[in-house]
């Protein structure tokens, strides 16, 4: 007997377990376009409702990655690794830590979104380098992994098709909060992108899509088994976005600080999160056996300059001008540059990252709907984390902006975004546990 959509549909309905017949049916029909939208919300809407197993998950994962290309690169390189982040306010992660292990010895082939929310993405950030391209066809993103060992691209269109058609109707239709879709769709699309090895970075806080503890470990587990069911290694390292990554929040200002930490100095909460997420891809690849070996490969890479090489050379190979790399000064800049004081004197007891992230968008940094233009130069640089002591009128924070009236604009919800407390604040830990 032939399937029925809505058949699938009232299965899911009623509670039941799907066939992974039925989830390949479902999933080619609507990429195809057999399936319409509205049979596709209602399905969305029973799996937000009533959940999938790992093993339907898998299966949902396995067939969106398989609606379009799956690369494959055993042909340039005997293993490949790759990382995503579930976004936060801050997180430039990604511009330390894929130099860093590449230039240890694990290419990096990473497909990057933009920014959506109050996150930023990491294409934008590395299209503040003037000339950087995003955008590479497949024999260019191919020759650079050959090459430099290391890519960095915004994702093709023919990569996980059937994602991205879900991701814009659950937009729509209030199905994004629902921890099977959410693993699904992250996965697709580094199943698609032909990593043997993937570290996932789940936060959790304020300034995360995931708020608690609890959410977030129910993601990276299922993350974690999907992988396994593929037959890819993975692990999750689960942090804290109870405040920004590093201090700065920005596009132009996030590679300045990235730029930091690859020569060496940098913030040490980014530095120490890239180690670890690094630690465990060296692991997955078996280039060290034990996580203080691997650290240690990690940290003399940095030390010697290894990984700023690699970034230059990646830089420079998809046509970023690394002049702007070696003096970040003439990166984009901001023109005017004020500072938040602090209303009275004490602890700062917490960080609303979220507030800050929008924060920077209505500045201009970040991205309402798809397709709105950003600027790269504009952002907030922080001068007091959660622990630290301020006194009355001393700067939290600096504001980089293209005009006084924004200042004035975002000044009130930036004031609201820090609690200031009479006693003394422990900061939260930055790492929470590893799932493996």
């Amino acid at each position: 007997m032939a399937m029925r959509a809505v058949d699938i549909i009232a299965r899911k309905r009623d509670g039941g377990a799907l066939s992974s017949e039925e989830i390949a049916w479902l999933i080619a029909g609507y990429a195809a376009g057999t399936v319409p939208d509205y049979q596709m919300s209602a399905w969305a809407m029973a799996v937000v409702l009533r959940g999938m197993d790992d093993r339907e998950t898998a299966d949902l994962t396995l067939a969106m990655a398989r609606s379009g290309t799956m690369l494959d690169l055993h042909d340039l390189a005997p293993i490949t690794v790759d990382k995503h982040s579930t976004g936060g306010v801050g997180d430039k992660t990604t511009l330390v830590l894929a130099p860093l292990v590449a230039a240890a010895g694990l290419p990096v082939a990473k497909m990057s979104g933009r920014g959506l929310g109050f996150s930023g993405g990491t294409v934008d950030k590395l299209e503040s380098i003037p000339g950087f391209r995003a955008t590479l066809e497949a024999d260019e993103f191919r020759r650079q992994i050959r090459e430099v060992g290391l890519v960095v691209a915004a994702q093709s269109a023919d990569l996980a098709p059937a994602d991205k058609k879900l991701y814009a109707l659950r937009d729509v239709t209030a199905t994004v909060e629902s921890i099977p879709l959410i693993a699904a769709s992250v996965m697709s699309k580094k199943l698609a992108a032909g990593a043997d090895c993937i570290v996932l970075d789940v936060k959790y806080g304020s300034g995360a899509f995931m708020h608690t503890l609890e959410e977030a470990r129910l993601l990276a587990r299922r993350m974690v088994a999907i992988g396994r069911h593929a037959g890819r290694r993975v692990a999750a390292v689960i942090s804290s976005m109870q405040q920004p990554l590093g201090f700065s929040i920005g596009n132009a200002l996030e590679v300045r600080e990235a730029v930091a930490a690859l020569r060496g100095g940098g913030p040490p909460d980014l530095v120490e999160l890239c180690l670890t997420l690094g630690t465990q891809l060296v692991l997955l690849a078996g280039l060290r056996d034990d996580a203080a070996a691997a650290r240690a490969l990690l940290q003399e890479t940095l030390a010697r300059g290894a990984a700023w090489q690699t970034f230059r050379r990646m830089v420079a190979s998809q046509g970023g001008d690394v002049g702007c790399l070696d003096a970040p000064e003439r990166l984009p800049s901001a023109p005017v540059v004020r500072e938040l004081a602090a209303p009275r004197a004490g602890y700062v007891a917490a960080i609303d990252g979220m507030a800050l992230g929008l924060a920077v968008n209505s500045l201009g940094g970040g991205r309402a709907r798809k397709d709105d233009p950003i600027d790269p130069a504009v952002g907030l640089v922080l001068c007091a984390k959660v622990g630290d002591l301020v006194a009355q009128g001393a700067p939290l924070l600096s504001i980089h902006a293209a005009r006084p009236a924004d200042v004035e604009q975002v000044t009130p919800q930036l004031l609201a975004a820090y609690r200031i407390s009479t006693t003394a604040v422990a900061p939260p830990p930055l790492v929470e546990e590893i799932v493996t």
